[in-house]
């Protein structure tokens, strides 16, 4: 099969390889996956540049296709569904930037048939993210939620789903085009973080009291929001990113303002959080619910380009790669 792989970390142009690599076989409790798409998310150029490697890296975790073979005890029902693929090269070396892919079969889902490949290359890292950020906030009919990256490929999906549970959402982006794509999605009142204060916004658009959750990609800067009384009293923060690995945390008004922080790694749900937020996935793609934004598509060969693509961080939606011969 043809796949892209690394031996070493570094910059994408440095140690990414295209070749030929012996296609996998499923094993007991596995699907062997055909794929259409890989998706391409921050998260795998960060394991490419600095994650210690246990071996040969085939890079990316999301993907969608379908499946072609199936191990002992999976149904060979299975055979010729298509699906979407979660936690493809987490904790293994094997990812989604090959033809083909073999996995346990519980983390190939069923993707409806309105909803194409490239998209299903979206979901397991930013759609699923952003359920399970939505489920932790808790009821937010009716509540003013600010979205951090409300454009991003997280946010995006994070604004849409607070509209739909009746929340009001004020988001921060970096460019007008990125405020357009997100007002699309639903997003109510655009902050530019890199021209004003958020925090001083925020508090003029809530009339001083706050906002009642901060759903959170950056924990380094919305942690200086929050002691500085973006976030209403009794409010809570879901956190799923952070651009600084170490974060100093103003305590007393967390503490006297009663303030929830909820972290949470979409890699690392328990399996009751997994299924949940399949579950709830899936019933939105089925209602055809959910906008979603394939901003460039790569063949493999371009795997560099696409790296460096999700890099420079310019792109509105997600960098897909397309698969050949599918």
């Amino acid at each position: 099969m043809r796949a892209a792989w690394y031996l070493k970390n570094g910059e994408a142009k440095d140690v990414m390889v295209v070749g030929e690599l012996a296609t996998p076989q499923a094993a007991p409790g596995e699907v062997l996956v055909r794929l259409a798409s890989s998706g391409v998310n921050p998260s795998d150029v960060k394991s490419r540049r600095a994650r210690p490697l246990m071996d040969m890296i085939v890079p990316h975790s999301d993907g969608a296709g379908t499946i072609e073979a199936v191990g002992a005890g999976v149904p060979a029902s299975r055979v010729g569904e298509r699906v979407w693929l979660w936690n493809g090269q987490w904790g293994r070396s094997m990812g989604t930037a090959a033809q083909y892919i073999a996995l346990p079969s519980g983390q190939a889902v069923n993707l409806p048939s309105g909803t194409d490949f490239a998209a299903g290359a979206c979901l397991g890292i930013p759609a699923l993210t952003a359920v399970q950020a939505v489920h932790l906030a808790g009821n937010l009919q009716g509540q003013t939620v600010m979205v951090t990256g409300a454009s991003s490929a997280v946010g995006h999906y994070v604004t849409q789903l607070v509209t739909l549970a009746g929340g009001h959402v004020l988001g921060t982006v970096g460019s007008p085009a990125k405020a357009l794509h997100a007002q699309a999605a639903g997003m109510k009142e655009a902050i530019n973080y890199k021209t004003e204060s958020v925090s001083q916004r925020v508090k003029a658009l809530t009339g001083g009291r706050g906002v009642s959750v901060i759903i959170d990609m950056d924990f380094s800067s919305t942690a200086t929001i929050v002691a500085e009384g973006g976030l209403a009293p009794h409010g809570r923060v879901v956190c799923f990113g952070s651009n600084a690995p170490e974060v100093n945390i103003n305590f007393r008004p967390m503490l006297f303002n009663s303030v929830s922080l909820q972290f949470f790694l979409v890699y690392d749900l328990t399996p009751q959080d997994r299924q949940g937020a399949i579950d709830r996935l899936t019933a939105l793609l089925q209602a055809g619910q959910l906008q979603h934004t394939v901003g460039q598509r790569f063949a493999l060969d371009h795997i560099v380009q696409a790296h460096e693509t999700v890099e420079a961080g310019q792109v509105i939606g997600n960098v897909v790669i397309d698969l050949p011969g599918f």
